[in-house]
């Protein structure tokens, strides 16, 4: 078989989900060959799930040029009520406290990638969509990216790769945790307003979220996986009884839920690609549970300060080891604490152990009597482990 002819790049980005999109549309001023691949025919995404996006994340998103069109589809923030299920104390955060008008923000899922799409496709990156990649590797040159389109094989090389999709990830590169749960998602709606205040609310089972959707509430469940088939099969009356048994009535009566759907929660945290070439972000570095909405946030700060990195470093220096040590430096803590304090959250609230319950309630009573340290935790929810 006779060997594709090659195209080269300065960054390729495998996957233009929102985390490769804003990476791409951080690097739209750097005068640079970007080529993006995405498996999908078409950069579309009808996804009505919620999506958390962080004070911070607004800064990145009002710099990328995409917050412009997303804002209007975006539910404030306000309040962050944290307690646990059985136990005393409890916790409120307040944007006022920390001084920004929200603490964060709830979207669609489908809307924040429309937002970012339109932004990628503003960047002059050059898109190849049903680019299905089969093979990434590396010389002390550049990147290799091996990918199938149109029925044809074809080869792209570039000073960078980076994969920014979950996929993008092998099995034998991951360090995976599996929590044994699964998060159910809905929209579910109670009879009392939610005037911007998301609750995050401790069960021995796994943590609950609401968070304010429109005028309804985005709810993300944690559910040990043997009661997932049962949860999941309830009827809506029955599923929303539990519900209020698991949460309390701090919101009331809820009436009304959406279809559910479910997906499996888990650590996972890439080993080094052994090449300064191929660097990984997003979900393609890191997966997080669920709990304090930090998923996508690291993703989009991984993005931009790739963006930042990468614009910083003479074209003939992209995809250098200093320049991947100087991004493995500038990332390493706000990752290291993200997925320490979302597994220590996990591990320490998911139990109903006397001694942790009572640790936990003199833990969220001093955290809501020490005005300075919820100002610290907030800063560091909006803003990652640096807290810049």
């Amino acid at each position: 078989m006779t060997e594709p002819a090659p195209m080269h790049a300065d960054v390729a980005i495998v996957g233009a989900g929102p985390v490769g999109a804003a990476l791409a549309a951080g690097l739209r001023d750097g005068g640079l060959n970007v080529v993006v691949l995405e498996a999908r025919a078409r950069l579309h995404a009808a996804d009505p799930r919620a999506i958390a996006l962080s004070h911070g994340a607004r800064l990145i998103l009002e710099r990328l040029d995409a917050w412009r069109d997303l804002h209007a589809r975006t539910t404030p923030i306000t309040r962050i009520h944290v307690s646990q299920r059985g136990g005393f104390g409890r916790a409120e955060l307040r944007a006022e406290d920390a001084q920004v008008p929200a603490l964060g923000y709830v979207a669609e899922y489908g809307d924040l990638y429309a937002a970012l799409t339109r932004a990628l496709l503003d960047s002059g990156a050059r898109v190849l969509t049903g680019a299905r990649v089969e093979h990434v590797g590396a010389t002390p040159g550049y990147g290799a990216v091996r990918y199938r389109r149109d029925d044809g094989e074809h080869l792209l090389t570039a000073r960078l790769v980076v994969l920014s999709e979950g996929g993008s990830l092998p099995a034998h590169q991951r360090v995976d945790k599996d929590y044994g749960q699964s998060a159910v998602v809905c929209v579910v709606r109670s009879d009392r307003p939610h005037d911007g205040r998301a609750y995050e609310r401790f069960t021995p089972d796994g943590p609950i979220a609401l968070l304010p959707l429109g005028d309804a509430y985005a709810l993300v469940w944690t559910t040990p996986e043997a009661l997932l088939p049962a949860r999941l099969a309830l009827d809506d009356d029955t599923f929303l009884a539990q519900l209020g048994d698991a949460f309390g009535r701090r919101q009331g009566r809820f009436f009304q839920a959406g279809p559910r759907a479910a997906f499996p929660l888990r650590l996972s945290l890439a080993r080094a690609s052994g090449s300064a070439r191929v660097l990984r972000i997003g979900n393609a570095a890191h997966i997080l549970h669920p709990v304090a909405g930090q998923g996508f946030n690291l993703g989009l700060r991984d993005a931009w300060h790739l963006a930042q990195t990468v614009l910083d470093t003479p074209r003939e220096h992209i995809g250098t080891a200093p320049m991947a040590a100087a991004q493995a430096r500038s990332r390493r803590f706000d990752v290291d604490g993200g997925s320490l304090v979302t597994d220590l959250l996990v591990e320490t609230f998911s139990n109903d152990l006397l001694p942790l319950r009572l640790a936990r309630g003199a833990a969220l009573a001093l955290l809501d009597l020490a005005p300075p340290l919820k100002t610290l935790f907030a800063r560091k929810m909006m803003f990652g482990a640096r807290a810049w």
